[in-house]
């Protein structure tokens, strides 16, 4: 009996610490989009590691984080970067909760898109290592898709 009790409250104690976590990690990616569509660099990037990595929708978009910036800046100093509306976020832990990683519904100017990222525990905080934006497309409109791809842009 005294192991049954122990396993609920150890039960009930880790998916109280699981919430916990993930209310902070929603915080901290929901600053993050928020930072973009207040054109907010210094907050923005500030969020990111070193070792930040984004891929973006269009082919040949790996951008490291100095590159990502450099991208970046020009569309920041306008004050109009860009503005994700994010739902639906499911998130997952490693075993040591030092590495978590998510994926989440975006409402963007190209319509629907998801995200998806990683975030390390590193030095008594979070910070986000990866990020891959993709567009989403139903699969019945994929051929229609890969048609419009091929096609070559006339001047």
């Amino acid at each position: 009996m005294k192991n049954f009790v122990l396993i609920i409250i150890l039960f009930a104690g880790s998916n109280v610490l699981g919430q916990r976590d993930t209310a902070d990690l929603n915080l901290l990616v929901d600053s993050w989009h928020k930072s973009a569509s207040e054109a907010n660099f210094d907050e923005y990037f500030g969020l990111m590691s070193e070792e930040f990595v984004f891929l973006g929708t269009a082919p040949g978009e790996r951008w490291l984080k100095s590159e990502f910036a450099a991208f970046s800046k020009p569309y920041f100093d306008k004050g109009s970067a860009w503005d994700f509306k994010p739902s639906n976020r499911n998130w997952m832990f490693s075993k040591n909760r030092k590495i978590a990683w998510f994926d989440e519904d975006l409402d963007t100017w190209m319509e629907g898109c998801r995200g998806s990222g990683i975030l390390i525990w590193k030095r008594g905080q979070w910070h986000i290592v990866y990020y891959n934006l993709t567009v989403l497309i139903e699969n019945e409109k994929i051929q229609s898709f890969i048609a419009l791809r091929k096609e070559q842009i006339v001047d």
